[in-house]
């Protein structure tokens, strides 16, 4: 049985930043992150001998003809596609543009959108599963083996039968991920996928933990798919990176778990990477929260391991709005934890939102103001913007639903995909909440800080990374430039 997973080239408005990614935006400068579960299931379809074709068409740089022509030839029995709400339309014309042409394959859909809404693509188009949860890999073969070994299907299956859909029920989490073998890095051709490493080549992602052991943020889309974390064994980990060492002369690694295990978890982790000598061999990034970093001794032990950068969510400078969001810190938590990290010789990647429907034009100021004075006094080397979408299936997408708060008919999900503010704001026009996303970006065009980077600059590995950044930071410029130019009126 041949299973095609599919990541078909929809390129008209950028690159799609679609892929394990939380937010769903257009890109003029393309950046693949690793789908790292959608991996997982290839790796574990071709254990149980199902031939596997990773037909990701964005990082392989397919045209649609391609993309069709390979489907029409190759005949697979499965094509499974990830969904995010912004494309999700377009992924229901295809299966019907398919079914038309001819095509018999079992259609899959997984993902947030689908997990949100699964019985609306079941209506909206000739799709025959959906997989529910974050757990798609698993359930992706147990879907595989029921069709051709005559196998039960798990919770969290939407399926025909005859005209009538159906559901095995809710979707369970309850797999021990240690269980799990080492993704087959080969097999799904890791070596296209990056954003700004520092070594460059070898760089590989690791997923340890499904997703956040918060998991209360009301925006984020991947709350829908993981209600609860789980996580390996530091141990597992730790085994994993000496496989990515020794098999690929890795350099640098980004976990990208939602939220890296904290506490005593981390404490074991980092005395393995040093006790291994991991520390000497390879870069390790992760996402964080600020409040793990409120002790500088975190930060200062995770340095000691190897740790060159943290993502973490600033999300906004009002502690009321990190309230409504469920953040679990306040701002001058944020400002300690970041503090602490870059005094320990970690750099932050900030992350900021705008486009909140309670705030004002003086509250998007304020976060804008802090984002680059964190980013100008040197406790902070890169921040990324984005407007507020407020996804199916999260705790905001249900208040602007009750509030009246979308600025569209919030089935137009196209419109999702962060061109324009989906919420009403109190002050400000769409197109000001753009040119705040754009002001923030701007943080790193100050002179203070520009400065501060080259005078920190000790090779031509610091430079190349700088100019790699330069060159994100301008094409997220022209994107928030060419976003209020479209719909921002």
């Amino acid at each position: 049985m041949k299973i095609f997973i599919s990541y078909p080239p929809f390129r008209d408005k950028g690159s799609p930043m679609w892929t394990q990614n939380r937010q769903f935006q257009w890109y003029h400068v393309g950046s693949f992150i690793y789908p790292l579960v959608s991996a997982m299931a290839a790796t574990l379809l071709d254990r149980e001998g199902f031939e596997v074709v990773w037909d990701d068409c964005i990082a392989q740089g397919r045209s649609f003809d391609e993309f069709l022509r390979n489907i029409y030839t190759e005949k697979p029995d499965i094509i499974a596609f990830e969904t995010k709400t912004p494309i999700v339309k377009r992924l229901w014309d295809l299966a019907k543009d398919l079914r038309a042409k001819g095509v018999e394959s079992k259609l899959v859909l997984f993902g947030d959108h689908v997990t949100a809404k699964p019985e609306e693509s079941m209506t909206e188009s000739p799709v025959d599963y959906i997989i529910t949860g974050g757990n798609y890999d698993i359930c992706m073969l147990a879907l595989a083996k029921h069709l051709r070994d005559g196998d039960d299907l798990p919770p969290g299956i939407w399926y025909r039968e005859k005209d009538e859909v159906k559901s095995t029920g809710k979707f369970r989490l309850d797999f021990d991920l240690n269980k799990l073998p080492f993704i087959d890095r080969r097999l799904t051709k890791a070596h296209l996928y990056g954003e700004k490493w520092k070594k460059r080549l070898p760089f590989m992602y690791t997923m340890v933990g499904r997703d956040c052991p918060w998991a209360r943020c009301t925006f984020c889309s991947w709350t829908t798919l993981y209600p609860s974390f789980r996580t390996r064994s530091p141990e597992s980990l730790l085994d994993e990176i000496g496989c990515l060492i020794d098999e690929f002369g890795t350099k640098e690694i980004f976990d990208d778990t939602g939220t890296f295990p904290g506490g005593k978890w981390l404490k074991t982790f980092c005395k393995g990477m040093v006790e291994r000598g991991y520390h000497r061999e390879v870069l390790f990034s992760c996402n964080m929260r600020f409040d793990y970093m409120l002790d500088p001794a975190v930060p200062e032990l995770m340095k000691k391991a190897g740790f060159r950068k943290v993502k973490a969510g600033l999300e906004s400078a009002s502690d009321e709005t990190l309230i409504k969001i469920r953040k679990g810190y306040k701002v001058k938590e944020i400002v300690k934890g970041c503090k602490n990290a870059a005094r320990a010789g970690i750099d932050v990647h900030l992350t900021v939102i705008v486009g909140y429907p309670w705030e004002t034009k003086e509250d998007a100021k304020r976060t804008m103001d802090l984002a680059r004075k964190l980013m100008a006094d040197g406790d902070a080397e890169m921040l990324q913007a984005t407007m507020l979408v407020p996804y199916p299936g999260t705790p905001l997408y249900r208040y602007g639903m009750d509030k009246d708060l979308f600025r569209f008919d919030p089935t137009n999900y196209d419109r999702f995909d962060m061109t324009e503010p989906v919420f009403k704001t109190p002050d400000m026009r769409p197109a000001e909440v753009v040119d705040m996303c754009q002001g923030i970006y701007k943080a790193f065009l100050t002179p203070r800080f520009i400065l501060r980077r080259i005078v920190n600059m000790r090779s031509w590995e610091d430079m190349d990374y700088l100019l790699r950044g330069a060159k994100a930071v301008m094409g997220h410029l022209r994107d928030f430039g060419r976003k209020r130019k479209t719909r921002c009126s």
